[in-house]
């Protein structure tokens, strides 16, 4: 019975340390994303901007619909970290959102992101011009 107790013991590290190399493999990059928002009870959205992914640089297009409250428009720009990645593409998907604001004039923005590859967009900036919502929102993102 030992040597099969000792079995186990050595499978079951076995298996935490390939689970546990396959999450130190996933990496980081940063995301700077501009967005330009509009809408009366359904809006769009849409817009651009770049993946930095181990020194190099990735355009990124940015499309989406919202569904609520939704009144006005607006620009957003964000920046911030993208992680669980292992690849540049990796970053693309679409990624959902329920969520509400005010902006008039200027202000601050901040959300956390997931998408169907486990990406994780943590992102802040300023939102600019007369916008408000209360609504379920999708942001599509793919590479250029």
């Amino acid at each position: 019975m030992p040597r099969l107790s000792g079995f186990r013991t050595a499978l079951l590290t076995l298996v935490a340390l390939v689970g546990l190399s396959s999450a130190a493999i996933a990496d980081s990059g940063t995301v700077t994303l501009t967005i330009y928002k509009g809408g009366w009870i359904i809006g769009a959205s849409g817009g651009g901007g770049t993946l930095t992914f181990r020194g190099r640089r990735y355009p990124l297009s940015v499309g989406g619909l919202d569904y609520g409250l939704v009144f006005g428009g607006s620009k957003t720009v964000l920046r911030g970290r993208v992680s669980h990645i292992n690849r540049p593409s990796d970053v693309a998907g679409v990624y959902g959102a329920a969520g509400a604001g005010l902006a008039i004039g200027g202000g601050a923005r901040a959300i956390v992101l997931t998408n169907q590859k486990g990406a994780v967009l943590e992102l802040a900036g300023r939102q600019y011009g007369l916008m408000a919502n209360a609504d379920l929102s999708g942001l599509a993102i793919t590479m250029k």
